[in-house]
């Protein structure tokens, strides 16, 4: 039998002055640990856009009609308030799984040997990018599921998805010098890519706004326009990053770009093309709830996939050793 070392005062102490800290002197997790720590933030920022949702297309969104609380009189759902109540309360218990998430991002992160400074502030970044949209999710339950709130909480859950795959593709990448693997003309032809996906993805929340699941069975307010003109011009924006990626895979193989950014191309587009079926079919269907769901979720995948084609165009190797400094005879300099 493993006997656990009795904690003295002092220890308890330090834990309570810097947690992070006392950790980290006495876990050493391996990289892989690190990369996996990270990916889980990435898994649970498209599990929490997937429930997000659900919420909306089972007219949930008011499920809990209050916040903080999910009532004026209860901090949990109650039996009267039903289905709905069930699925608002669970997306809002979700968000602490998704922080837990994080903040093993950020303790593996802190603990890594040698410390990935880097990893941890971008571990932190979204930390502070889930409270902020927690908050944001309060005021959209505050002020009746307004669309124009319901849109910024969309985009909010997009930029922590972006954090969160930079933060894994930072732990799986050196501290050293970034290298670009392509030339200056690819490169900006891919953020011309990244551009158009960011302004597709923002219309895409313009069409919901402007939609039919207003995400709770009462009269919940609308954007005044017409939703036909601004699905057109989604699917319009979606033809141009679909032919923006095309182009982009055809010009890494002209220059002989690298083998894994030209396959991520290639996994782009055809991440958009399932999208863009999807897509289709839930306009012609009248946008059944479940297609939408679909659609949202896609959504996620298709801004990781440019994402990660972006990422691909550079490589960081692994910093220097630092060179230890010279040792000064007049006096003692702390480290």
């Amino acid at each position: 039998m493993v006997r656990v070392p009795k904690l003295t005062r002092a220890d308890v102490a330090q834990a309570a002055r810097n947690p992070l800290q006392y950790i980290a002197e006495r876990w050493t997790p391996g990289p892989r640990t690190v990369r996996r720590a990270a990916m889980s933030a990435v898994v649970m920022a498209v599990l929490i856009v997937a429930t997000g949702g659900a919420v909306r297309l089972t007219g949930s969104g008011l499920g809990c009609p209050t916040w903080p609380k999910c009532t004026d009189e209860s901090l949990t759902t109650t039996s009267e308030m039903g289905f709905h109540g069930v699925i608002e309360f669970g997306n809002r218990m979700l968000t602490y799984v998704l922080c837990a998430a994080v903040g093993w991002a950020i303790v593996a992160a802190r603990s890594a040997k040698p410390w990935r400074r880097s990893v941890t502030r971008l571990g932190w970044a979204q930390f502070w990018v889930v409270m902020g949209n927690a908050v944001l999710g309060g005021i959209v339950v505050l002020v009746g599921l307004n669309p124009y709130t319901v849109a910024a909480h969309f985009l909010l859950s997009t930029a922590l998805l972006t954090v969160a795959v930079l933060t894994y593709h930072r732990a799986g990448e050196g501290d050293g010098t970034p290298k670009p693997l392509v030339g200056k003309a690819v490169a900006q032809l891919t953020w011309i890519l990244v551009v158009a996906a960011g302004l597709l993805v923002a219309v895409g929340t313009v069409v919901t706004g402007a939609g039919r699941h207003a995400g709770d069975s009462s009269d919940v307010h609308r954007i005044p326009i017409d939703w036909k003109l601004i699905t057109q011009l989604h699917a319009d924006l979606a033809w141009i990053v679909v032919a923006l990626s095309v182009a982009l895979w055809f010009v890494l193989k002209a220059v002989d770009a690298p083998a894994g950014p030209r396959r991520l191309a290639g996994q782009l587009f055809l991440v958009l093309m399932g999208q863009g079926v999807i897509g289709y079919v839930q306009y012609f269907l009248d946008t059944p709830e479940i297609l939408v769901g679909l659609h949202m979720v896609g959504s996620c995948l298709v801004w990781i996939a440019v994402l990660r084609v972006l990422l691909s165009l550079r490589e960081r190797p692994a910093a220097d050793a630092p060179v230890p400094p010279q040792q000064n005879t007049g006096a003692l300099t702390a480290a």
